[in-house]
């Protein structure tokens, strides 16, 4: 898969796992492994590239003595989310018309 397209698709991997729950970072990193790749060098820039947007926001518990910092969707991330599927119908449009199938067939 083209990198580009990866690295966009990861974002919205990340909004989906937060839309079920909050999370906190290794946690994310195990449920988005689930359909594809990611590592903690990627997942950490999209979660502050999020949170500036404010389609996330973050707060912290206490977890083994230690603090932990989630990350919880915003109406805002979940609105973003909501585009991107709308958008997509496009995006498969446009697959069918490349794999050959149109609706006119």
């Amino acid at each position: 898969m083209d990198s580009q397209l990866k690295k966009g698709l990861l974002e919205f991997c990340v909004i989906a796992v937060l839309d079920k729950s909050d999370s906190y970072g290794y946690q994310i990193i195990k449920d988005v492994s689930e359909c594809i790749t990611i590592s903690e060098s990627t997942l950490y820039p999209i979660l502050k590239r999020l949170e500036s947007s404010q389609y996330l926001e973050t707060y912290s518990r206490e977890h083994n003595n230690r603090l932990r910092k989630y990350y919880r969707i915003t109406d805002a991330g979940r609105n973003y989310r909501k585009e991107f599927l709308e958008d997509w119908k496009d995006v498969m449009k446009i697959y069918d018309f490349i794999k050959g199938e149109n609706e006119n067939d």
